[in-house]
């Protein structure tokens, strides 16, 4: 892109400030400044604005909605889900996708969150344990379940630098894609691109949502297309106890011609911060936690249960031609008032004290009501969820290893196997994907 060139369009969308800093910037970055000039969608950014005039407009009351019912398959019908998952996972149909863009600077980590290292005894990082599990799969079912990384721009070049140095976890690396989620300029209240430096816009991740769009643009739908992949099984890196890829899921998904299937778990309490699925004016939605109020939340049912009974924790299942038809359509918008630093009129850059910007995202559960046919799926959280949020406290790193460990216990105790107590524990998920797997191995007691 040409000066000429940027400064026409900028012009012709009511952001010529972004230039106005020109003459005082080097080569180097003026060359910069063009370059992200270029990728800026001004579609999106008139959505943006949209939106933003609408901000301070009171919400609108939310519709009545009922919980959304729940699988809990059992008997024959479980055993013929899991076939059909596993006849799946052997012709080499299921994929992986992790959404990995994250920082571990909320857990005081420097470098990606999938770096972060998690292993009771080992130290081994998340990405081991996704990595380890995609491997034992292949192992089980002898076909490969290709991973799909969202990687962003702050930790793109460090997580490929991780499965590098790690040989990629024993993982074939033509079975490994790795694709960078969009960013996104903030707007001032004006509705004015922000400049953090005077020759630099402000961006940030355009959230999950920007998922489906980052698939198309990055080649890894065409990848999957190329592969034959009807399913995509997708998860966020911070939780190491996920069953990436299982049978069940996979084959429940398959048999019922979902375009997306969501596990769902009970919660740990009433205001635990997990989004909920609803039936809403007769189709499927997702009510964040933070839209619900405290009767919705403490509301029970005449036996004593939570009326809001069960949370998402965003494992999904989507079809391929789902996530292909979503790719190619807009999604909803969602804005977040923050504190950006920004630069003055002089080019100094001003750390505010309040908020004084505005963020866009986009949420990939916004897809939920465009699904033709949609399944919930009931799992138990002791065995599959445990993530890694929070320094301390709940889902911090101290209850993830006591939840690993506690998994992995129940697994040695049903091959037979007694640990003393407080003697730590850790299993390679290549070696074991399950109890039964384990106890297959044929374990004796030292």
């Amino acid at each position: 892109m040409t000066l000429t060139e940027a400064k026409n369009l900028l012009e012709a969308n009511g952001q010529a400030h972004v230039l106005r800093f020109w003459d005082a910037l080097d080569a180097a970055a003026q060359a910069a400044l063009l370059a992200q000039i270029a990728t800026l969608d001004f579609a999106a950014i008139g959505r943006m604005q949209a939106l933003l005039k609408d901000a301070g407009k009171p919400a609108a009351q939310a519709a009545a909605f009922e919980p959304a019912p729940v699988e809990t398959p059992e008997g024959d019908a479980l055993a013929g889900y899991v076939a059909q998952g596993e006849a799946l996972l052997r012709a080499g149909k299921v994929a992986a996708l992790v959404v990995a863009g994250g920082q571990g600077s909320r857990l005081g980590y420097e470098g990606p969150k999938g770096a972060y290292p998690i292993g009771p005894i080992s130290d081994r990082p998340l990405f081991w344990f996704h990595a380890r599990k995609l491997l034992g799969l292949r192992r089980t079912y002898g076909a490969p379940v290709p991973f799909y990384v969202m990687t962003s721009e702050t930790n793109d070049a460090a997580t490929r630098a991780l499965f590098e140095a790690n040989d990629y976890f024993g993982l074939d690396r033509q079975d490994v894609f790795f694709f960078v989620q969009g960013m996104w300029p903030a707007l001032d209240p004006e509705g004015r691109i922000i400049l953090d430096k005077p020759g630099h816009i402000f961006m940030s991740p355009d959230g999950h949502g920007g998922t489906l769009a980052a698939l198309e643009r990055s080649g890894a739908l065409a990848d999957m297309a190329r592969r034959g992949i009807g399913q995509v099984f997708f998860f966020q890196v911070d939780n190491p106890m996920v069953d990436i890829a299982d049978p069940l899921f996979v084959g429940l998904h398959a048999a019922k011609g979902a375009d997306m299937t969501l596990k769902v778990c009970k919660k740990r309490d009433a205001h635990e911060g997990m989004g909920v699925v609803v039936i809403r004016d007769g189709a499927y939605a997702m009510v964040e936690y933070s839209e619900l109020s405290d009767e919705q939340m403490e509301r029970t049912n005449p036996d004593g249960t939570l009326w809001l009974a069960y949370g998402s924790p965003a494992i999904h299942m989507f079809s391929y031609a789902f996530l292909k038809a979503e790719a190619e359509r807009a999604m909803p918008l969602h804005l977040a008032h923050k504190k950006i630093a920004m630069v003055d009129e002089a080019g100094q850059v001003v750390k505010p004290a309040a908020p004084n910007g505005y963020k866009f995202e986009k949420f990939i559960f916004d897809v939920i009501p465009n699904a033709k046919t949609l399944v919930t799926l009931a799992f138990d959280r002791t065995q599959e969820f445990s993530p890694v949020k929070n320094a301390e406290g709940n889902d911090s790193p101290a209850t993830t290893k006591r939840d690993l460990q506690a998994k992995w216990r129940r697994w040695l105790a049903q091959a037979g196997v007694t640990l003393p107590d407080g003697l730590p524990v850790e299993i390679d998920p290549a070696y074991a994907l399950n109890a039964a797997q384990l106890q297959a191995k044929g374990l004796q007691i030292g």
